[in-house]
Formats: C-alpha cells, structure tokens, sequence
C-alpha cells in the first residue's frame, strides 16, 4: 500500500532535489546528492499510483489525441515536474521497448526503476584521438563502454553526471517497465542541452570460442538521427500532486 506521511514521498524527492541540484558547484553538493539518492531508492510503483500493465492497457492510457493513427509508441513519458535546475517524470516502456542510445549534455541524472527489469549500457564521451575513425556514414565520436547491466526496483538508482556514464542505452528486458527520471538541468536545447542520438559501431565479431571483449572498453559511436521506430508519446501522472 502507498505510505500515508503528511509529505508524500514524491514531493520529499523533489524538495531534495531541488536542493540538491539548485548549487550542482556547491560544497554541500556530495551530501545533498546522497541523501536525494537514498529518498529516492525509496521510491515504488505504488507511491506513484502505478502497476506493471499489458498492452491493451497501455493502448488504452497513450492512445488519447495521439497523431500516430492508433499507434501506440514504444515509450510514454508522465510529467511530474519541471524548475530550471531539474526536471522529474515517469517513463514506460512496453515490453522489447528500447530508449536508443543517447546522451545528456552538462547534465546530471537519476533513474529508479519502479517495475519490471531494464538493461542500461553507459558510456562516456572520451577526448578526440590522433586516431582515424572508422569508415561511417555521418560524425565518428570516442567512448569508453563502461558498463551493461540489469536494474530491477530493488536496484539502487542508476546515476550519470557531466563526465561519468552521461550516455545510456536503456531496453526493457522480459516485459514492460517504468523508471523514475530526474535530469538536472532539463533539457534545452537554445542552452546548448540538446540530446544527440548514436549508434555504437561494432567491430567484426570474434571467431566462434573466442572470448568476447570485456567492459570497460573504447569504442567508436556515430552520431545519427533519432530512429524511426522510436518516439515518445504522452501519459497523465497518476500519484500525488508535487508543489514546489
């Protein structure tokens, strides 16, 4: 059952957060972001009024005034909140649903997982080498691939700042799933916090038995447009109001 505190516990994380992500330079900066991570890890589907859902009720809940002629999108977004210095909502994804690979300019980040499982590659960006890239249709861009795992709502909440992790791909895994997201600040593009889409350039795969190669890794990522077969459509927020 959803807590009855005199506070919701959305409206405590969002209170933090605005503390936490109002000075991102300041000294107390580390503690706050600590003790907006730990309110957050509290958080579950049922405090937001949410619950895992088939296709016929995602159909139900996104098709609403959507231009896409009953197409219902791979991925919704429920809008909490937004100030200049961060803004907080729910994404679903259904079931195979894949956020591309993308990244968060001069941005810190939080995602908490409320249902269902989600497999999150991270990168970051790495400075331009004398190196040539590889042949590619469109601008070639070096990283690091340091991670790929599974985050379930017993995980702990999945972070990226300015230059650690600050690009992710993010599938849901084995059915629908739902994250809490904070992104500080939001996007803006007229600010230079537009968000470029990429596509990880494989090399050959290795011969059968070899060890495939591990994490972390430097690769090469190219810059593409955002795929025709993702987009994301719109849901109300279901759980308690946030006022700040």
């Amino acid at each position: 059952m959803p807590r009855d505190n005199m506070a919701s516990l959305i409206q405590r994380v969002a209170r933090q957060a605005r503390i936490t992500f109002r000075s991102p330079a300041g000294p107390a900066f580390g503690e706050n972001l600590h003790r907006l991570q730990q309110l957050l890890d509290e958080v579950r589907a049922e405090d937001l009024h949410l619950a895992p859902r088939g296709p016929s009720a995602a159909a139900a809940a996104a098709g609403g005034g959507l231009p896409w002629a009953g197409v219902v999108p791979p991925v919704s977004y429920m809008h909490i909140c937004e100030t200049e210095s961060f803004s907080m909502g729910v994404f679903l994804l259904r079931s195979g649903a894949c956020i591309p690979l993308h990244d968060h300019p001069g941005m810190n980040g939080m995602l908490k997982v409320l249902y269902g499982t989600l497999r999150i590659a991270c990168m970051d960006t790495l400075p331009p080498a004398a190196a040539a890239p590889p042949p590619a249709a469109g601008p070639c861009h070096r990283a690091l691939f340091r991670s790929r795992q599974h985050y379930t709502p017993a995980s702990p909440p999945c972070l990226l700042s300015p230059h650690t992790d600050n690009l992710h791909q993010i599938d849901a895994v084995d059915g629908p799933a739902a994250f809490l997201d904070i992104l500080a600040p939001p996007y803006d593009p007229q600010h230079g916090r537009d968000c470029h889409y990429y596509r990880l350039l494989e090399g050959p795969p290795p011969p059968a038995g070899a060890e495939q190669p591990g994490l972390p890794r430097e690769v090469w990522l190219m810059e593409t447009p955002q795929a025709s077969d993702f987009w994301c459509g719109g849901e109300p927020y279901p759980g308690p109001r946030v006022c700040l």
